[in-house]
């Protein structure tokens, strides 16, 4: 188990430190004497966020109850001390002072474990700082858009090569486009978010839930900067014919964290309390194209060593979501063309998906940034397009070229949503790991692209075929019984399919077609076995199919069809005598055979006859109710050969 390191240091206030700082973390010992239950969820989550943990079996624990009230009364009561933030999950709180005996008086309380600075003092007037959320234009040819096939849902125009990288229209086309689904960002802002085109569908759908900025404390999120927007844009465009992002159909909730003026690990207490407030709103998925590893301050700097995906705050909030069952999907990081190379926090967190970037013909974008991370966890896990990505237009909102793992996240994080949209009985870990398992470098993965890219029609299929249960087998009456239970809808069918030995390919027995949504049902079939040859072994198959697009197996099962079942006494019986109104003629062989009766008069009058195929044991019924009284003589042929003959009355 690893060691869990702690970010937050006991500081010691002397003047020159005090001068120099204006937020702190205040790191609180426990929970004691909260009002708050765990038995009663309703308190401080959704039921969409408690439905979620009872869908996973996620037992609730203290880092689900809020920070006790009165412990922040006192930490704010304390003198000139603003609350910016409180993290449950982390247990601390984040203030703003330049007050000294009040932060005296806050180290002194009983319940307070640490302080430690977390940012410098705010500016009275904001410092523009070289804070790159993307890398510099790396050479790279846009290659000509594919050809799109015109029965997709969606014409995606020039965003269609992402798309098609990952075969997500493959999951579109089957209706899984992020309906129902909730999805959380948090960036630099979300620039004009309201008024672009690329955001009509989201807007006139109602498909923005909520917004909170949690750097200026306010609820606007609309006039800050476009990195959020952009990213928000590969999930949610719609724009048919120029612009389609991954998962249109989605709701999502908009986070400012990141203080584009500066660069402290402030902005990852700010991402702790905005994910848990998507958390206790029920949120599904996060989408993080943030990463962090050197500060204003380089006293704040991260080593190589600390990216072991438990020390810092970003990462263990990360973590902690993903124990809530939140889906976490994460950039790599811009770093790979600079001394640092490796990637940055968040990505190095045990529980998220990290995406590195590649281009539309596979290769690597050389600012891509390096893995392992410092614990020897496979970094980045997958890969989706962010060199020559495309992105919203901040002016326009159509569609135009930009570079970045910032985009290859929400990418990805649209591409898993409409994967989870499909197969929610899966957990957040399962999903990770499907995609991980469906990526082209699964066998041998590196520490650029990770795992590979991954490819979302193989997922479905992987995750479709854990969905089967099932049993083939043959009982006692010669009959095989097919029963299984299969995730399946109206655009789907399977084919039975036998081989016998006598067969050279397999033999298509019977399309099964389904009705409805993609859900879990049940599915029965009999394939009767009478009069074929004992002691062999029969082969079956059951082939699924999808619309036009793929089609494989679900099952393949081979049966033996012992002596016991096909074997049967060889006679003929002939019953009742007398007979009243039927006569049955029982004819029992171990080999298909031509069965004749005929039902004659003493004078030799032919009265009746049948001629029936017999396999095993057979019974066939002559009417002899439209017979007149008297004596008959009933014979029976198999295969033309005379084997009997019994004189009966009718009464």
């Amino acid at each position: 188990m690893k060691k869990l390191l702690l970010f937050i240091l006991i500081f010691t206030i002397h003047p020159a430190s005090f001068a120099q700082y204006s937020r702190y973390i205040i790191q609180l010992k426990d929970k004691a004497g909260t009002p708050f239950s765990i038995s009663n969820p309703s308190q401080f989550l959704s039921q969409r966020a408690i439905n979620r943990r009872v869908r996973y079996n996620i037992p609730l624990d203290q880092s689900d109850l809020p920070v006790t009230p009165r412990y922040i009364d006192s930490i704010r009561l304390s003198g000139k001390v603003t609350i910016l933030t409180v993290s449950k999950w982390l247990n601390q709180v984040c203030i703003v002072t330049t007050d000294a005996a009040a932060l005296s008086k806050i180290n002194n309380f009983s319940f307070v474990s640490a302080s430690a600075p977390i940012a410098a003092r705010l500016q009275s007037i904001p410092v523009p700082v070289d804070k790159q959320l993307d890398p510099p234009d790396d050479a790279a040819p846009v290659l000509p858009a594919k050809p799109q096939d015109p029965t997709d849902t969606y014409n995606y125009g020039i965003a269609y090569p992402q798309i098609d990288l990952h075969n997500a229209r493959f999951l579109h086309n089957l209706g899984f486009s992020g309906g129902g689904m909730q999805i959380a960002l948090m960036d630099a802002g979300f620039y004009h978010y309201k008024t672009l085109p690329t955001f009509d569908s989201v807007r006139n759908n109602n498909q923005v839930l909520g917004t909170w900025d949690f750097v200026a404390n306010e609820e606007s999120v609309n006039e800050d900067h476009v990195h959020g927007m952009n990213c928000f844009s590969t999930i949610a465009a719609n724009l048919p014919g120029s612009f389609v992002g991954t998962s249109p159909k989605s709701s999502f909730y908009l986070f400012r964290t990141e203080d584009i003026s500066s660069e402290y690990p402030v902005e990852e207490q700010n991402w702790v309390a905005a994910a848990e407030k998507a958390d206790s709103l029920g949120v599904d998925i996060f989408s993080v194209s943030l990463g962090y590893n050197l500060f204003d301050n380089s006293s704040f700097n991260y080593s190589y060593a600390q990216m072991d995906g438990n020390t810092t705050i970003i990462s263990r909030g990360c973590d902690l979501a993903a124990k809530k069952g939140i889906l976490v999907v994460v950039a790599a990081g811009n770093a790979g063309n600079s001394n640092w190379k490796y990637i940055t926090t968040p990505a190095d967190a045990d529980s998220v998906l990290a995406v590195g970037a590649v281009n539309v013909a596979r290769q690597t974008a050389g600012f891509s940034s390096y893995g392992p991370s410092a614990d020897g966890q496979v970094k980045p896990d997958v890969a989706a397009i962010g060199l020559n990505a495309v992105i919203a237009d901040q002016n326009t909102g159509g569609p135009v070229y930009n570079n970045g793992t910032s985009y290859a996240c929400p990418i990805m994080a649209g591409i898993v949503t409409c994967l989870w949209q499909a197969f929610p009985e899966v957990n957040n870990m399962g999903i990770i790991d499907i995609m991980r398992k469906s990526s082209d470098k699964t066998n041998t993965p590196d520490d650029r692209t990770g795992y590979g890219i991954p490819d979302a029609k193989k997922a479905f299929v992987s995750l479709l075929k854990k969905s089967y249960t099932g049993q083939i087998t043959i009982d006692s009456d010669c009959k095989t019984r097919i029963a299984f239970t299969v995730k399946k809808s109206s655009n789907m069918n399977i084919v039975v399919e036998r081989k016998l030995p006598t067969d050279i390919n397999y033999v298509a027995l019977t399309t099964i077609g389904f009705t409805g949504s993609f859900l879990s049902g049940d599915v029965n079939y009999t394939d009767d076995l009478t009069g074929l040859a004992a002691g062999i072994t029969i082969k079956y198959r059951l082939k699924m199919t999808i619309a036009a697009d793929t089609s494989f197996y679900l099952d393949s099962v081979t049966v033996n069809y012992g002596q016991s079942c096909n074997t049967v006494t060889e006679n003929i019986t002939i019953g009742p005598n007398p007979v009243t109104d039927n006569l049955i003629v029982l004819v029992a062989r171990n080999t298909p055979v031509k069965a004749t009766v005929i039902i004659h008069s003493i004078p030799g009058q032919i009265v009746y006859s049948t001629t029936q195929q017999v396999s095993g044991a057979q019974n066939i019924i002559i009417p002899m109710k439209q017979m007149s009284r008297g004596i008959y003589f009933v014979t029976v042929f198999l295969n033309d050969k005379k084997e009997l003959v019994k004189k009966i009355v009718r009464n």
